[in-house]
């Protein structure tokens, strides 16, 4: 049973009704730009509208459900599926201490590469990069073998990255390779810049895609029943086992928040399942933070002001 911080702050209260703004709220701040001013955006408006105080925690998006299941974190603020779905599935239900709120927002991944990239290599499918011949085009180390980007290192999406890459096969001809996307981005800069050839995985909505000229490359079209793709949780042989060599399914992301904040803060809950922050917001949001490099809480306070309308809507 998930003990919260909130239901803690509350001992002793259990007779009077729920009062949020006795509660501190702890919202987790996995590491992308949007999701990072959406969390900066809900605190700010719980603590300026509904009296909460809020803590933001910096936490890998792997991690971050589990510790809402623990009673650690109270809200995640951009829920990426299917990416999460075994973890969701056995956390939200009836009785369970995961609730999603109900606005989805449509998202896509892929593995891009550059319209500079298809021209000079050819590069048009997925499955190329399992040819050798091909892979050397991403080779910048001269070991024989290409490089490509596959996510951060605490994202959902990429141990299923890197279960795509061992079922098309360029496991084997491409290194693959994990790091924070900001340092990522830049060598997509560079190589935008210079005409260097370059392979990455990419996620919409994100600013790229209006800043660069970036191709999703093309792949089989999904199929459920040809699709497996286990977590190391699930399976210590996960990565062998997978079968993944076609798109990713329909992507969406959407709020979640621990099920309990509906008896202990029943206007946080309420606010939450009516925030809306659309595709448009969202590419926004990461072009402020990784083009013009801004703060994300002034981004956030930024669109508050902007929006006092919409702002009145969520919290009434």
């Amino acid at each position: 049973m998930r003990i919260s911080v909130l239901a803690t702050a509350l001992v002793g209260l259990a007779a009077a009704p729920a009062v949020s703004h006795a509660a501190t709220v702890v919202i987790g701040v996995p590491g992308w730009p949007s999701a990072q001013v959406t969390a900066h955006l809900i605190g700010q408006v719980m603590e300026a509208e509904l009296g909460v105080e809020a803590r933001l925690r910096p936490i890998g998006t792997t991690e971050l459900v589990g510790a809402i299941d623990r009673g650690e974190i109270d809200i995640h603020p951009e829920l990426w599926l299917p990416n999460l779905e075994t973890q969701v599935a056995a956390l939200s239900g009836p009785d369970g201490t995961l609730t999603l709120a109900p606005t989805q927002v449509t998202a896509s991944q892929n593995i891009c590469t550059t319209r500079d990239t298809v021209e000079l290599t050819g590069l048009t499918e997925v499955a190329q990069l399992a040819d050798p011949t091909m892979a050397l085009w991403f080779d910048t180390d001269g070991d024989g073998r290409g490089e490509i980007w596959i996510g951060d290192f605490e994202w959902s999406s990429t141990p299923i990255e890197r279960a795509r890459a061992r079922s098309y096969g360029y496991d084997e001809t491409m290194m693959l390779l994990t790091m924070e996307e900001d340092v990522a981005m830049a060598g997509l800069d560079v190589a935008m810049a210079t005409g260097r050839p370059m392979v990455f995985y990419c996620y919409a909505p994100h600013y790229k895609f209006e800043l660069h000229d970036v191709v999703k490359l093309e792949e089989p079209p999904h199929d459920p029943s040809a699709w497996s793709v286990l977590t190391p949780e699930e399976d210590p042989a996960w990565l062998s086992k997978a079968q993944a060599a076609m798109a990713w399914p329909a992507s969406t992301y959407q709020l979640a928040y621990a099920t309990d904040l509906a008896q202990t803060a029943p206007n946080v809950a309420a606010f939450l399942n009516k925030v809306t922050i659309d595709a448009e917001t969202a590419q926004a949001m990461s072009y402020a933070i990784d083009v013009e490099r801004r703060d994300p809480a002034d981004v956030a306070a930024e669109w508050i002001a902007a929006n006092a309308d919409k702002i009145s809507e969520w919290v009434q």
